[in-house]
């Protein structure tokens, strides 16, 4: 079936499928859900679908079978006036599983008034409903809502207007309402403090939501619009994400967002070009920073390396002077970036979301994913000053749950077992459970990862910066290259897309390379099973093991 017939139907048959939904769900989440996923079922069968000769049935059908975990809800709709023509109907049955009791005509002008009163703003609706609904007196209404008995007609007035206007239009499902964005993973820079990005955005509706004004600021009744569903199943959540700094509200009481959210298409030919070049630089970097770098850290002694591999120690100090002092910086003011949610934490929020390449037919030499890095990860102890540590987590590493399971007070256990004052007792059995279980001790309570005696700051001082002679060599193509990929982002974000691509030219995946460059050369021996639990981890104190 063609998609212009298909869009048609689908917009035919949307608020039925939507009572539907409703009538099986036990709250207006669960309704919204479950529409969504019928929506989306129904949309891809009848384009696959070439001719249907009971489509009604065909439809419901579909609705039956995605339909499994949701039960039957009974709702009631009472009488409303609007300028003297009055609409009632009875309190309706529960809900039989028979699809032709939704077929049956219930009064296409009363279903269609339901919708817009829908459509009306959160203060307008109340009112419309205390009055009609209710039968509220207007200046029972001005008490309950602490506004002048001539605002609230005023309000009445305009929502009158409003709807008979709304009778008048043939609303729309947007593209989200039919094919909504999926996450493939959420991410943050900076401190997610108790609520990352998925904590806010791993709800399919909160996400797409904030996606819908992405590229074009939108107020609520717009943001509905695109979603496919009324503005009362939303003004909660939207006002959720605005307040936790996910929305952004601007001119016209329109919303947008400065998450940053990864292009629904892809080119596996560009990604492998930017891949190519980063390794260029690596190679670059192997010959010419590696051993600046070894030698600048040469004198420290105060080290405690399980195993007693030195490498072990080049080689962390090595990722994090490419990843921090090789950088080719452009300087923006990236604060309205940052993230602040009301649970606390200051940072930028990015979501990946499912693509498809633009491309698929290009083969490919080099795989993406084999150069993944979870930080550079920072933990700080609020317990013991001379307490922190560094990380990044990658395929040299062998420590599992990442950024989550990278807790403070496991330096802060360890610390307490290194000056004795953490012994083995019912107290804080569960303490060293967790080292073990981190391998941060060893079965026979061996410290198992590496320290350095002093701060972070004056190890990290240690290591040069990479040379305005290097760095030039690769300037001009950084650059070129941020500017060329800021073009699929809307231009809120362009200065953050810009200085990151820049910036992250040099970053973890060429941090990476120049690592696998070291090992497979031979510079570096292979690490064992047991350095990966310490590789590209330091832990900072005033005393060593």
């Amino acid at each position: 079936m063609d998609k212009q017939k298909t869009d048609s139907i689908v917009t035919e048959y949307f608020h039925k499928i939507y009572g539907f939904a409703i009538k099986k769900s036990f709250s207006y989440d669960e309704a919204e859900d479950l529409c969504s996923d019928i929506i989306q079922e129904v949309y891809i069968s009848l384009l696959k679908a070439e001719e249907i000769f009971n489509l009604e049935g065909y439809i419901w059908r579909i609705c039956e079978h995605t339909y499994s975990k949701y039960v039957s809800l009974k709702k009631k709709h009472m009488g409303i006036s609007l300028n003297g023509d009055t609409f009632s109907l009875q309190p309706e049955p529960s809900y039989y599983d028979n699809y032709d009791y939704l077929l049956e005509d219930e009064g296409e002008s009363l279903r269609k008034l339901r919708l817009e009163i829908a459509f009306l703003t959160k203060q307008r609706r109340e009112i419309v409903y205390l009055f009609y609904y209710k039968n509220m007196a207007i200046a029972d209404i001005s008490h309950k809502m602490q506004m002048p008995e001539g605002t609230v007609k005023w309000h009445l007035n305009k929502a009158r207007k409003e709807l008979k206007e709304g009778f008048t239009m043939e609303r729309t499902i947007g593209k989200l309402g039919i094919n909504p964005v999926v996450a493939t993973s959420l991410d943050h820079s900076g401190n997610p403090g108790n609520g990352a990005t998925e904590f806010y955005l791993g709800d399919k509706l909160n996400l797409n939501i904030v996606y819908s004004v992405y590229f074009t600021p939108k107020t609520t009744e717009e943001i509905a619009t695109e979603l496919g569903i009324t503005p009362v199943f939303i003004e909660d959540k939207i006002k959720f994400l605005e307040d936790n700094g996910f929305l952004t509200r601007t001119t016209g009481n329109r919303f947008t967002t400065y998450v940053k959210f990864s292009p629904l298409t892809y080119s596996c030919e560009h990604e492998e070009q930017r891949l190519k070049m980063q390794l260029e630089i690596a190679k670059l970097l192997a010959e010419e920073y590696v051993p600046v770098v070894r030698e600048a850290i040469a004198d420290i002694k105060d080290v405690y390396i399980p195993g007693g591999n030195r490498e072990l120690l080049d080689a962390t100090a090595i990722f994090y002077g490419i990843r921090n002092k090789s950088k080719f910086s452009i300087s923006r003011d990236l604060s309205k970036y940052y993230i602040k949610p009301t649970s606390g934490g200051n940072y930028i929020a990015s979501v990946n979301l499912q693509a498809s390449c633009s491309d698929p037919n290009y083969k490919t030499t080099l795989e993406p994913s084999s150069y993944w890095v979870c930080g550079p990860m920072t933990r700080q102890s609020g317990k013991y000053p001379a307490v922190s540590s560094w990380s990044v987590d990658s395929k040299y590493c062998s420590r599992s749950g990442s950024w989550g399971n990278n807790l403070t007070s496991d330096y802060d256990y360890l610390y307490e077992f290194i000056n004795g004052s953490l012994t083995s007792n019912t107290v804080n059995d569960e303490k060293l459970q967790r080292l073990r279980e981190r391998q941060f001790l060893t079965q026979d309570d061996q410290v198992n990862i590496m320290l350095v005696k002093g701060t972070q700051q004056d190890f990290f001082d240690k290591i040069p910066a990479l040379s305005e002679q290097v760095s030039e060599k690769y300037a001009n193509y950084a650059l070129e290259t941020a500017m060329e990929e800021a073009k699929a982002y809307p231009p809120q974000m362009q200065d953050l897309i810009i200085c990151w691509n820049a910036n992250s030219l040099i970053g973890p995946t060429v941090a990476l390379m120049v690592m696998e460059s070291l090992y497979e050369n031979g510079t570096f021996r292979p690490l064992t099973e047991n350095e990966k639990i310490t590789s590209q981890l330091i832990m900072f104190s005033d005393i060593l093991p």
